[in-house]
């Protein structure tokens, strides 16, 4: 009997308000995807449940599981904490399942040192402008400006990090946004070649971002 082909981690991080959690959730209906649930210790926004978009824990329980070495990547995030528990992700990586995680470029950072004999595919993803990314942050969070501007404040330090990234993308229109990362996947799962982009184009706009008004 064949060993079963193990799976691949693909991980998509971006500025928060990006749009990577609905392009996760698209990703995640292709045929043996399987989103990574993450712990968190923050409060459920309007519609999430509990075990469908987070595992809602407190801090104390956080802080047991971290100290009981079950988290594959943990961070801290505008005050609260996020992991993805280590166990059952590599179970379903085993059983040929690929896995996709909604995480910050601190988790990453952190899967991509432990040196895991699976494969893994980072992309980042980056807003058009900031002026929508404010506007989508306003959406979100039911228009409440702080909490619009805490994420604004973090959003330069957050998007530096695509250098560190396999691909970056422009999200200006989901579709197409969708279309090219799943170019990406696809090529990578059949082969080592990396997809070809501009990464001046990617570098021109980041400077854009970082240092324009809207």
């Amino acid at each position: 009997m064949a060993e079963k082909k193990a799976g691949v981690i693909v991980i998509l991080s971006s500025p928060s308000g990006a749009g990577k959690t609905t392009l996760v959730k698209k990703i995640s209906l292709r045929k043996k995807y399987k989103i990574s649930i993450s712990h968190t210790t923050r409060k459920p926004r309007t519609n999430e449940k509990n075990g469908r978009d987070y595992f809602f824990v407190n801090k104390k329980k956080f802080l047991k599981l971290i100290k009981n070495n079950k988290f594959l990547e943990y961070a801290k995030v505008f005050k609260n904490y996020y992991g993805s528990l280590k166990e059952t992700i590599i179970q379903n990586l085993l059983n040929g399942e690929n896995v996709i995680f909604d995480i910050d470029w601190q988790g990453t950072e952190q899967i991509k040192k432990k040196k895991l004999k699976f494969k893994i595919l980072t992309i980042f993803i980056l807003p058009p402008s900031k002026k929508e990314l404010f506007k989508r942050l306003l959406k979100r969070e039911k228009k409440d400006t702080k909490i619009a501007k805490e994420r604004m404040k973090q959003f330069k330090k957050d998007v530096r990090h695509w250098k560190n990234y396999d691909f970056a993308v422009i999200n200006d229109e989901v579709e197409k946004c969708y279309k090219l990362i799943n170019k990406f996947i696809n090529l990578q799962k059949k082969s080592n070649l990396k997809l070809k982009y501009n990464k001046k184009i990617i570098k021109s706009h980041v400077d854009y971002l970082i240092n324009s008004n809207s």
